[in-house]
């Protein structure tokens, strides 16, 4: 049995209980402590959706394991597979040795990391810190330094709503609820130059949530790169009375030199990152002062390690970090902890509602606690050690992988291909 935590401390990680002095721990490194397999578990909670979770363990010659997230929207299969091929890198290896590990994932897979090799490299990151956590006997935001706020991690929800009244009693009940913040979207699809109608259907929808929701709560819009830079730039110009929190990916975010156009022209700031992997991928947008806040996601842009480092880097430039988090529950509590650590945090994301929905449910049966659900505006953090859950392979069994379904496609008024 792994021994490495706190005397008094009792570990329990699944079926497993372990008793450990963490002084033994951290001189011993886990130096016996070798992975044994890592293994992906598809699992489809709504046959209609393009994100089937795609979870992670990580096994270990002492018992102590490790639970991940590599969920990708439209590709879980390639990122089970990806998973496979980089375990052939960690199989006898040390997990204790978290940024040796992933460093051999990232450089020995000799191609940079893109959004599928990205996220199967976050799985398997976030067991390792899972298994970290555990061995040392803390909570991994302990490790990283934090909390920062003993509240826990301030979130918002997402507004789905449409009418005037609607979205009062939005408002009434993020007001009992002590929630802050909620985040919403623009409607339809939107050509290179757009129509004065599409624009105005727009800028009427954000003035309307803003109506409604009232000035206590901040909002944040995502343009989901729908928009041109050409269109981007007006709306932007036009709800800058509003005092959004934020508009998202006004354009695609590999296009730093339209995304720099955008912000120089608009007080509202401006974010982006979900669909950006590693901090290589953000270094240019905030070096060259581009965007205000990165919105990186801890399931795709190489785990804990990574956001970790890309939120330093945004420090050292006066950037604020709001990740994005719209995939399952593992890498939304994952998120928790580096958010807890980072000086620079903003906000965190969870593509929910302010009403817990069926999968909310699941997650709770899973964990047996409402996971990813804000107590007076704020997410708890646990003092339990790694990433503070319990799950078992049982759990996940009752929700067997249907495959990989494709992302939602949306064409024009000519049928030529519409982004969203």
């Amino acid at each position: 049995m792994w021994m490495g935590l706190s005397g008094a401390s009792l570990l329990r990680s699944g079926s497993l209980i372990a008793q450990v002095g963490s002084e033994d721990a951290i001189l011993s490194g886990g130096s016996g402590l070798k992975i044994t397999a890592i293994k992906t578990f598809g699992v489809t909670v709504d046959p209609n959706s393009d994100r089937p979770y795609v979870f992670v363990k990580i096994e270990t010659n002492e018992g102590v394991y490790g639970w991940g997230e590599a969920t990708l929207e439209g590709k879980a299969g390639a990122a089970m597979a990806a998973v496979h091929d980089l375990s052939e890198l960690l199989v006898g290896k040390n997990p204790m040795m978290v940024e040796h590990l992933w460093q051999s994932m990232y450089v020995h897979s000799f191609y940079r990391a893109g959004p599928v090799v990205g996220s199967a490299i976050s799985g398997i990151d976030h067991a390792l810190w899972d298994i970290r956590g555990k061995v040392l006997g803390q909570p991994v935001y302990r490790l990283l330094g934090g909390p920062m706020d003993a509240r826990g991690v301030r979130g918002y929800y997402h507004a789905r709503v449409s009418t005037l009244e609607d979205m009062r009693e939005l408002r009434d009940k993020a007001d009992e609820l002590g929630v802050t913040a909620f985040k919403s979207g623009i409607p339809g699809a939107y050509e290179w130059i757009a129509t004065n109608q599409s624009i105005d259907r727009a800028v009427n929808a954000i003035a309307r949530l803003r109506e409604g929701l009232g000035d206590k709560i901040d909002i944040g819009i995502d343009f989901h790169a729908k928009t041109s830079p050409a269109v981007a730039r007006i709306i932007c110009k036009e709800v800058e009375p509003l005092n959004l929190m934020f508009i998202e990916e006004p354009c695609p975010p590999e296009n730093k030199q339209a995304m720099a156009r955008i912000a120089r022209e608009t007080t509202v700031p401006i974010a982006t990152g979900e669909r950006l992997v590693t901090a290589f991928d953000c270094r240019e947008l905030v070096e060259e002062g581009i965007v205000d806040i990165i919105q990186t996601d801890i399931v795709h842009t190489g785990g804990i390690t990574a956001l970790w480092k890309i939120g330093a880097l945004c420090e050292s430039a006066g950037v604020q970090m709001a990740p994005h988090a719209c995939e399952g529950p593992i890498g939304g509590l994952a998120t928790l902890h580096v958010d807890a650590a980072m000086p620079n945090f903003l906000v965190q994301e969870v593509c929910s509602g302010i009403e817990p929905g069926t999968k909310e449910k699941i997650w709770e049966e899973w964990f047996g606690f409402p996971a990813m659900r804000m107590v007076d505006g704020y997410f708890p953090l646990s003092d339990k050690p790694g990433l503070g859950f319990e799950l078992t392979e049982e759990d996940l069994a009752k929700y067997p992988f249907l495959g990989t379904r494709a992302m939602p496609q949306l064409w024009h008024e000519d049928d030529s291909v519409a982004a969203w």
